[in-house]
């Protein structure tokens, strides 16, 4: 098999990919149709795509470090199939209050922000889960593959969202219809954890409740300065630039005057690049933290540019960049927290890494949507690609002063006080 697919090679892993893939279009079909929804609840309102944004990651900001301490204790896959049940719920409530004409924009908020409670306990288990697949030497591989099943969703999840919605005359009804569908492929996650070989799998010790354990985690994590490194540059990453799913809406409705199909087509133009970001990390064997500082700052760049873009097809051209940038930079940082994190630890570890990557989003979100409605569309990715730029550079100037004091300090000679 392929260097870059040896993780399929391994049963599990396989059967977790395929049930993954069906969840993963359905959710960027969601995503498509959530937005769309707004728009025609609101007339185009920037701001209420950012609202609606923020609630959904709210709770990555304020649940993530209990959701990291519960995926420590309880088996991940059958935490997995509990909080993939969480997740259609809403989806299910809200595709059925589309279909039949009596959804509100408050129905869209609340229920963003209940599936975000979901996907808040979710994450930190889903992303840990990987390890317990696979061996070690293709944990890089696994998690590169896991951002191209993603990736793979984004390019079929956001057209085939368009068109269904366009069949169904571009209204409130088809966009129910899509969120109903998302509901349903949470579904194929859910069996496919419950086929899992139990005896194939490699789980981590369980910890056991212990006071303090959330501030360990948060303890380890600030003893390391290249963890640090690494949550700095997805915090502006994710806060600011990250932002595809108001900036895309904004652009493709406001600056070039486009439907619900062509907005979704940027999506797939995105995902392409992303797919294939993904597939070259997963060739990848080390990752190192400069790899991660330099597709940030490339991806920031690329943001600033396609914010300049003065037609629909150039800016649909630079969509592909912005995905290789985007997804080489997530990956990498992905990979390099769980390859250089305690087992016992990765949990935590990985909860912070979403809190602080996801959660940022209700911060930035609603500004980027601010952002937009005071200065115009083109200053959403101006804005952000400039933030993204800024914080990638601070954050690799302070590791650089911190690992060059402690170098500083391990070879000053020590002083012997003679009395």
């Amino acid at each position: 098999m392929s260097p870059t697919f040896r993780s399929l090679a391994n049963p599990n892993y396989r059967r977790y990919a395929a049930g993954s893939l069906v969840s993963n279009v359905g959710t960027w079909m969601q995503r498509v149709a959530q937005d769309w929804l707004v728009l025609l609840l609101t007339g185009n309102s920037a701001a209420a795509i950012g609202i609606t944004t923020g609630l959904q990651f709210l709770p990555f900001l304020l649940l993530s470090p209990v959701a990291g301490l519960i995926a420590d204790r309880i088996p991940k896959r059958r935490l997995l199939q509990m909080t993939n049940v969480g997740m259609a719920a809403p989806a299910l409530v809200l595709g059925l209050l589309a279909v039949t004409g009596t959804v509100e924009i408050w129905h869209v908020y609340v229920l963003a922000l209940v599936l975000g409670t979901a996907a808040a306990f979710d994450a930190p288990a889903r992303q840990s889960f990987v390890s317990e697949m696979v061996e070690q030497a293709d944990l890089t591989n696994a998690v590169g593959l896991n951002s191209a099943s993603f990736n793979t969703a984004r390019i079929i999840g956001p057209a085939l969202a368009g068109l269904l919605i366009a069949a169904f005359g571009n209204g409130v009804v088809g966009t129910g219809w899509v969120i109903l569908l998302n509901a349903l492929s949470y579904a194929a996650p859910i069996l496919t954890l419950r086929a899992l070989d139990g005896a194939a799998l490699h789980p981590t010790e369980r910890m056991l409740r212990e006071p303090g354990q959330i501030r360990a985690g948060v303890a380890y994590i600030r003893s390391r300065p290249d963890l640090m490194l690494i949550l700095g540059i997805v915090f502006f990453t994710g806060t600011f630039g990250l932002n595809f799913q108001m900036t895309s809406a904004l652009m493709a409705t406001e600056v070039f005057d486009k439907g619900p199909t062509q907005y979704g087509l940027l999506g797939t133009f995105m995902a392409v690049g992303s797919l294939a970001g993904s597939l070259i990390a997963a060739r990848r064997e080390r990752v190192r933290h400069r790899m991660v500082i330099g597709a940030a700052v490339a991806f920031g760049l690329l943001e600033i540019g396609a914010g300049l873009m003065p037609t629909y097809l150039t800016f649909a051209l630079v969509c592909p960049l912005l995905g290789i940038t985007a997804l080489t930079m997530i990956t990498s940082a992905n990979a390099f927290m769980q390859l250089h994190s305690a087992p016992e630890m990765r949990g935590r570890v990985m909860a912070l890494y979403m809190m602080i990557f996801i959660g940022g989003t209700p911060l930035g979100s609603p500004l980027i949507g601010w952002v937009g409605e005071a200065f115009g569309a083109r200053w959403t990715l101006l804005f952000g690609g400039a933030m993204t730029v800024i914080g990638a550079l601070g954050a690799a100037a302070w590791y650089a002063a911190r690992v060059g004091r402690v170098e500083r300090e391990d070879r000053a000679p020590e002083v012997v006080t003679v009395a």
